[in-house]
């Protein structure tokens, strides 16, 4: 194992990110999570070391604010997951 120079060491960059083997994959997914969550996160709500029983309405609006683009996902999913199935059953229930 050689040590190279002791007194003036050499760094090297540092550890890269492993390549992906489907880069528009990982683009398409950064991309969704970039237009679904786009608000910072309120940090100054989360209060460490103290009671956080107490919510005043501003702190919830700004977390619901906070959590938007995942609840239009939520409803869209639960929509899709009612709807699909009966619109299936009623094209092969009604084949009038």
């Amino acid at each position: 194992m050689e040590l190279g120079n002791i007194s003036k060491p050499t760094y090297s960059p540092g550890p890269e990110a492993p390549g992906s083997s489907t880069p528009g994959l990982v683009t398409m997914a950064h991309g969704f999570l970039r237009l679904v969550q786009p608000n910072p996160l309120p940090t100054e709500l989360i209060k460490f070391g103290q009671s956080q029983s107490k919510f005043s309405q501003e702190d919830i609006r700004e977390l619901l604010l906070y959590e938007l683009g995942f609840l239009v996902c939520v409803a869209i999913g639960v929509l899709l997951i009612i709807l699909v199935p009966l619109v299936g059953c009623c094209f092969c229930c009604c084949r009038c």
